[in-house]
């Protein structure tokens, strides 16, 4: 695989960079000066615990609120330097960071190396009209560092700056006259596709487990609540009645978690084409996130489809796209394309990004007889299992007689999630994209184009070897990295992959013609 770009650093005193270019006249500028009060008052929340770690330990000697300020000063101290020690420029087709008091560090990346640019607003943010701006490089959203992060620009000064950056004559011009074009706007109504989402579970569990450590730091036994203990008795006098209740009342909190959480995050989610030749992905309601892909960075897309999701004819799309990581969260990442939304507008953006329809439509190849098998054979493995492992329990210690009688149940499930897997199995080569599809709990459907595939993975298990069956991985230094093509035959393995990137894979085939001598 192809190496990434890494930034350039200088630190004081040390020059690990090559010979740097003729000096440039371009001045370096700050940030912007309202970002004197968010700065100071941000480390002021950050330091909040140790401030008041502080303040306990003062309280024996009754200076306290003396360390307690001195604490704060300290950190108001440190939000001033780092905004007065920050600045940037764009010169000699370079963008650079200039930051550090007792170590100075400058970042210097060359323009033809910017993938995104992210430009977000929290609360905070938004009121004083500030922003943060977030250069993609790829080697830096991958270490998930700081680096190319310019935290408290004016919105004016952040849209100069993403103009500057994706400002490159190799970029492709619009059409005289041509203007933004919007792929795709998100209605408030799509809100009913969150809670199938199940996000608010963590929000739910979370906040239960917060309140559990304030009773528990409290000593407060909520058995001994009116309401509750009325509730504890009824759950004990008919526990599938009052499981049912808990369960219901959890599932009504997650929901309501999950809506309210797609509305906060989603809200005017829209996709616009920009005649410059970039994706712009705007949304938010409290704090807002703008991200920029260029277009010649993409390289497919992918048609993800939860369970639940599923279940409500729902779908998300993903950009596949160099500078973006899916491995840390498609909404976190910036690889988010559509969120929870009605799959034909899902199937509709997603031919409108790519500017055809042909690989989101185009009929997959099946997988054979032996890939069916294996569906079968890998969750009945593994139902069999959880049914030894129960009856050895109960030779050992006495098990709820349900245990047993779910295992049986669970033969039903487990059969019907290898159908859908197998269902979910599927292949083709549309033009120069070549189009996989897997899964079932999360099905995907990644369409991705053979110009940015840079090398092919061909791995057989033991059992494979025996079934004639091979998982061809296409590497791409986009995305997840890595897109396989799960239990295909051997010869349609080889066959896609010399089709979709020919000549890649010809030097290691060997002929089965006779040497002619």
């Amino acid at each position: 695989m192809s190496s990434q770009p890494q930034p350039q650093r200088q630190a004081a005193g040390v020059d690990e960079r090559p010979a740097p270019p003729a000096a440039d006249a371009t001045p370096w500028r700050r940030l912007d000066p309202k970002m004197l009060v968010v700065q100071p008052l941000r480390e002021v929340i950050r330091l909040l615990p140790l401030l008041a770690g502080i303040l306990l330990a003062g309280s024996t000697t009754g200076r306290g609120g003396l360390w307690g300020l001195a604490g704060a000063g300290v950190a108001i101290v440190v939000g001033l330097l780092r905004w007065y020690t920050t600045t940037y420029r764009v010169a000699a087709g370079q963008v650079q960071v200039r930051r550090g008091l007792l170590r100075r560090e400058t970042i210097n990346v060359p323009l033809d190396r910017v993938r995104t640019v992210d430009i977000s607003a929290s609360p905070m943010h938004r009121i004083l009209g500030l922003t943060r701006v977030t250069v993609g490089t790829g080697q830096s959203d991958l270490k998930r560092d700081s680096a190319l992060r310019l935290d408290g620009l004016s919105a004016a000064d952040a849209e100069r700056l993403r103009a500057e950056l994706l400002r490159r004559p190799d970029r492709v011009a619009a059409p005289s006259g041509a203007g933004e074009e919007v792929l795709a706007f998100a209605p408030p109504s799509w809100a009913r596709y969150g809670p199938f989402t199940l996000s608010g579970f963590v929000t739910v569990f979370v906040v239960l487990g917060f309140a559990w450590r304030i009773l528990s730091e409290a000593r407060i036994d909520p058995r001994r609540l009116g309401p509750v203990t009325a509730g504890y008795r009824d759950v004990a006098a008919a526990p599938w009645l009052g499981a049912a209740v808990i369960l219901a009342v959890l599932l009504a909190l997650v929901a309501a978690a999950s809506t309210i959480g797609y509305l906060l995050a989603f809200w005017g989610f829209r996709v616009v084409r920009s005649p410059d030749g970039s994706l712009q992905v705007a949304r938010g309601l409290i704090s807002t996130r703008s991200t920029t892909i260029e277009e010649r960075r993409l390289r497919g897309a992918e048609l993800s489809e939860p369970l639940l999701l599923r279940l409500v004819r729902g779908a998300r799309l993903i950009a596949i796209a160099t500078g973006l990581r899916v491995g840390r969260g498609a909404e976190r990442g910036g690889t988010l394309l559509l969120p929870p939304a009605p799959r034909e507008e899902a199937v509709r953006v997603a031919a409108a990004v790519l500017r055809t329809a042909e690989p989101v439509a185009a009929p997959l190849a099946r997988h054979g007889a032996a890939a069916h098998r294996r569906r079968y054979t890998r969750v009945l493995t593994a139902w069999l299992v959880i049914v030894v492992v129960l009856l050895a329990l109960s030779r050992l210690t006495p098990l709820p007689d349900w245990t047993l009688v779910a295992s049986v149940v669970l033969l039903p499930a487990v059969a019907a999630l290898a159908f859908d897997r197998y269902r979910s199995l599927g292949h083709a080569l549309v033009g120069r994209v070549v189009v996989t599809s897997r899964g079932s709990l999360v099905r995907r459907r990644v369409m991705l184009a053979s110009d940015g595939i840079i090398g092919w993975n061909l791995t057989r298990s033991f059992f494979q070897r025996r079934s004639g069956l091979a998982t061809l991985v296409a590497t791409t230094a986009a995305g997840r990295q890595a897109y396989p093509v799960q239990d295909v035959a051997l010869d349609e393995a080889v066959r896609v992959a010399d089709r979709a990137v020919p000549d890649l894979l010809a030097p290691f085939l060997v002929s089965e013609e006779p040497d002619p001598a």
